[in-house]
């Protein structure tokens, strides 16, 4: 299903005009050209989404930072023309999303340069309501990958799943009916075993140690099953520690500060 960002960015310029802008509304009307700059090094993402928000009032923009690219202090992102008023009102709307899209983006890129390329770093449905779309699109720019968008992409039975049904085993047979591809969260090796054995996809190895998780994969391979699914590590995993977990020989580690504990980039406009 193709997304309506842009429908998005003119609902987020919405929210924050209200039924006008009635400080710029103060000024003469005239053309001015301004410029998006740098306060500090980041992996910038957003640019895309940023010059459709000015678009949508009929500014014109040049980019000079493209998604992705590493930026230094006092850096040129894009230059912004047109009229005055239109572009402050556009101004906060523009910089709130480029500077969370470039935080998510900077944390990623740091996360993902700690481990191996065959460990690949997810992010999760921690998100802000209504900016799933753009932090995942942060986390994709950063290096990272998205993991599902919404819950009608993958089954994944989580513990308050279990809770309710009270029987791993009956919603694994449950999801096995209907689907080709599911995931299921385990927090221990015998359970680690079982949903293998019953053709979970993906396994999420939740809040296990990296001895823990070691033990685990070895278990897997006595059974002859470790090639038969994805092994995910989540829970408790951070930039002082993600190397010890990618060294397990997992195949994916979800991490939610990414996307809920978001340090935005410093960046400004200037006329």
């Amino acid at each position: 299903m193709r997304y309506n960002y842009k429908k998005e960015l003119s609902d987020f310029l919405s929210e924050d005009i209200g039924k006008g802008d009635i400080t710029s509304a103060l000024l003469s009307k005239k053309n001015i050209s301004a410029r998006i700059i740098s306060r500090e090094k980041a992996v910038i993402a957003g640019v895309k989404y940023t010059k459709e928000i000015f678009s949508l009032k009929g500014c014109k923009v040049r980019v000079l930072k493209k998604d992705g690219q590493k930026i230094k202090p006092n850096q040129t992102i894009m230059t912004i023309s047109g009229d005055a008023r239109k572009i402050l009102t556009c101004e906060r709307t523009a910089l709130n999303l480029l500077t969370r899209m470039s935080g998510i983006a900077t944390q990623t890129s740091e996360l993902v340069s700690k481990i191996p390329k065959r460990t690949k770093l997810y992010a999760t449905r921690k998100t802000a309501p209504g900016l799933r779309f753009f932090d995942k699109e942060a986390v994709k720019i950063g290096g990272g990958e998205k993991h599902r968008l919404r819950l009608d992409e993958m089954v994944m039975i989580k513990d308050n799943h279990i809770a309710v049904e009270k029987s791993l085993l009956n919603l694994i047979r449950k999801a096995k009916r209907k689907h080709k591809k599911f995931e299921v969260e385990v927090e221990n090796n015998a359970d680690a075993i079982l949903a293998a054995k019953e053709g979970a996809t993906i396994i999420m190895l939740d809040n296990f140690t990296p001895g823990q998780i070691k033990k685990t994969i070895e278990n897997l391979k006595k059974e002859k099953l470790r090639d038969k699914v994805k092994l995910e590590a989540s829970g408790g995993i951070n930039v002082k520690n993600i190397s010890q977990y990618a060294k397990t020989g997992v195949d994916i580690i979800s991490i939610g500060s990414i996307t809920n504990s978001v340090k935005g980039i410093d960046v400004s406009l200037e006329i």
